[in-house]
């Protein structure tokens, strides 16, 4: 019995919606990472992007366990001497860009590399309830109901 290799032509792309609102952070990212890189089908083929094409919408909304609102930092360096910033999830949140917290999760949890940057076009994340995509028809799934931690009460 030989390997299956998915073909780049072979593959069907679905268009897959999310409402993130009431969710969590890291586990809606790691079930979106999955997603995207494809990885829930049976031709899953590991250099090949075999995954969905992602939107989400209310990531606003999304949540964190504990307080980690608060507690967590998100540090980066600006590329000068004592460049180094910081910044909370609620200082994010609360700011112009607040879907860049998911965007950056899931971002973090796929390699990084010419395959990974493709991957994350795939991915359209918008903070309020609207989105561009009603022409792709894409299924709505219910991430609550597949774990009941996945959202916080």
């Amino acid at each position: 019995m030989k390997t299956y290799n998915a073909k780049p032509g072979e593959i069907e792309k679905k268009w897959v919606l999310i409402d993130a609102k009431g969710l969590v952070v890291g586990r809606l990212a790691s079930l979106i990472a999955l997603r995207l890189k494809g990885k829930h089908r049976a031709t899953y083929t590991p250099h090949i992007d075999t995954g969905d094409n992602i939107v989400v919408i209310n990531a606003d909304k999304a949540v964190f366990t504990g307080k980690k609102t608060d507690k967590k930092v998100y540090y980066w360096h600006t590329g000068h001497p004592g460049g180094v910033k910081q910044r909370t999830p609620r200082q994010i949140l609360e700011g112009k860009f607040p879907e860049r917290i998911l965007e950056k999760a899931v971002e973090r949890m796929i390699a990084g590399g010419p395959l990974g940057r493709k991957l994350m076009r795939n991915l359209k994340v918008y903070a309020g309830d609207k989105h561009p995509h009603e022409a792709q028809n894409p299924t709505l799934v219910d991430i609550a109901a597949l774990n009941s931690k996945n959202a916080r009460a």
